[in-house]
């Protein structure tokens, strides 16, 4: 690894990005006695977590912290928040990185306002390599007052994140014919449903994508469903595992991230949602009555009318502003190349990313580094504890101190997506059928889930088949339910057997007319889960 020179020694450190990972950097340099200069595009720090404010993570507080910042933030006389408790990204923002910025030493080298146009070496463009390390680094930045300057630094941390640069909707990565034209019924990522639910409620509304974006999309779509029963969902996938859909379930090291995959599951099996297997977008076109939406599923074209779509299709990194830098990065994932292995979807499903630091970020312009979830490329998955681990390495690296900057540490919880059995068999029903011994399932939900018989499950409970034996999560006791009283054409009500067509992986009876509940089509595993009715059906253990 080549070496910064010592004759520019005295500039700062440029942190592209005061999110919580280029926070943390600028602690851990502030730390170290090293001088930081930190560029936010935004007028205020961690713009993109205030973006999505509304979405409770799913990793706990105890993997949101870094230990640097933590460190400056205790000597102010901060409360620390309960470690196993979840934030929303609005709590995250306000408990944690709102005081964490307003610390004098931090606030002093926060610029807000200022966007980092280009960086380069000073004096060397992308071609010239004589003398090219002993050259510092030059930012070109444009301010709050629009003018723009040159900023020199010894070293750059691009912790600019991908959050503002949402993946299209097109399979091929490009935008569909008609997508850019009808911009203003398309919202990416991860909206805010129940702020703007006028122009979601009683509406069709379509969600593509099969992460955990789109499943906190959907989530919020059911619950405004049970307010506005006149709301339809319907769930576009590429692919056709559900194993990775709906995630590991209680095998998942992060217990609410497994929670939200078996919520979108029961979802899906009490059909709450149009799930649609395979399915690719390829057109886009206003209508008098809508959005018409151009697909293939399975190979077939087929056209959807909506109202609005939801695109939660991943993100990509901005590269524009490393242009006249030298990079080594992976040409499919767009992460640094030594890292694309750890990280590739393709190749990599479980949680368990092998650690890794300074070695693995550094780029071929010595002092120049990508962390944070831009490091990540294209690749999903990431978690705010891996930025921590990735810029303390760093800066310990910047500092001269090797041995700490080679002892990284990075322990992930798994996914457990990879020794998952199959939840449900694509194109069938017979799985998810309550009323066929062979699908009875247990699952403990943690995250709200919606039921089509009553109300949300707010707590945690045994989410089992109404039809079939009962497991109380409080005592190992089987109580067995009656199927003839959860499964009446009642329980589920014509809106959900509205819902059971063809096009839902679910437990449509063939010839089951649409709008007549029966046992068939009602009783999915977890239909009743969560209702006054299935509590009626049920004995539940002494309490303890």
């Amino acid at each position: 690894m080549n070496a910064i020179s010592s004759s520019f020694g005295h500039l700062p450190v440029a942190v592209i990005g005061a999110g919580p990972v280029g926070l943390a950097a600028a602690a851990h340099l502030l730390q170290r006695g090293l001088k930081v200069r930190v560029y936010e595009a935004a007028e205020t720090v961690a713009a993109h977590v205030r973006d999505w404010g509304h979405v409770r993570l799913f990793s706990p507080w105890r993997y949101n912290l870094d230990a640097a910042a933590t460190a400056l933030l205790d000597q102010t006389g901060w409360t620390a928040p309960p470690l196993a408790e979840h934030p929303t990204g609005a709590e995250l923002y306000d408990a944690y990185l709102r005081p964490l910025a307003a610390i004098p030493a931090l606030a002093a080298v926060i610029e807000t306002g200022a966007r980092v146009r280009a960086v380069s070496r000073d004096g060397f463009d992308k071609m010239k390599s004589e003398g090219r390390d002993m050259a510092p680094f030059v930012v070109l930045v444009r301010g709050g007052d629009g003018a723009e300057r040159r900023d020199l630094a010894r070293a750059v941390i691009d912790c600019s994140g991908t959050w503002g640069s949402p993946n299209p909707i097109g399979t091929d990565g490009l935008p569909v014919p008609g997508e850019r034209e009808v911009a203003d019924r398309i919202s990416y990522g991860i909206p805010d449903i129940q702020a703007q639910a006028d122009i979601y409620a009683g509406r069709v509304v379509l969600v593509v994508g099969a992460g955990h974006s789109a499943a906190n999309a959907l989530l919020d779509l059911v619950v405004l469903a049970d307010r506005v029963p006149e709301t339809r969902i319907v769930w576009a996938v590429r692919g056709r595992d559900l194993k990775r859909l709906f995630g590991g379930g209680s095998a998942d090291g992060l217990a609410a991230r497994g929670a939200l995959g078996q919520a979108i599951e029961l979802a899906v099996r009490a059909n709450r949602l149009t799930l649609k297997l395979g399915t690719h977008v390829t057109a886009l076109h206003p209508d008098e009555d809508g959005l018409r939406v151009e697909m293939r599923e399975s190979g077939l074209r087929t056209s959807l009318l909506v109202d609005r779509v939801i695109v939660a299709t991943g993100q990509r990194p901005s590269l524009d502003m490393l242009r006249e830098v030298r990079l080594d990065l992976d040409p499919a994932v767009e992460s640094p190349r030594v890292l694309a292995p750890l990280i590739d979807p393709n190749l990599h499903s479980c949680g368990t990313v092998r650690p890794h630091g300074h070695r693995e970020l550094a780029q071929p312009d010595a002092g120049l580094y990508i962390a944070g979830i831009k490091s990540y490329g294209r690749a999903p998955t990431f978690l705010m504890a891996t930025g921590y681990e990735q810029v303390r390495s760093i800066v310990a690296a910047l500092a001269g101190d090797w041995a700490a900057a080679d002892d990284v540490r990075l322990d992930l919880p798994q996914t457990g997506v990879c020794s998952q059995p199959d939840a449900l068999e694509a194109g069938t029903g017979a799985a998810a059928s309550c009323c066929d011994p062979a699908g009875g399932v247990s699952v403990e939900v943690v995250a709200p889930v919606v039921s089509c018989c009553g109300p949300r499950v707010e707590a945690p409970v045994a989410a089992v088949s109404c039809c079939g034996p009962k497991v109380e999560a409080a005592a190992p006791v089987m109580v067995a339910a009656d199927p003839e009283a959860c499964c009446a054409p009642t329980c589920c009500g014509p809106e959900a057997a509205r819902d059971a067509t063809a096009d839902v992986v679910g437990d449509v009876a063939p010839g089951v007319a649409p709008g007549v509940a029966t046992a068939e089509n009602c009783c999915a595993p977890t239909c009743c889960a969560g209702s006054e009715k299935a509590r009626d059906q049920v004995q539940e253990p002494a309490a303890a």
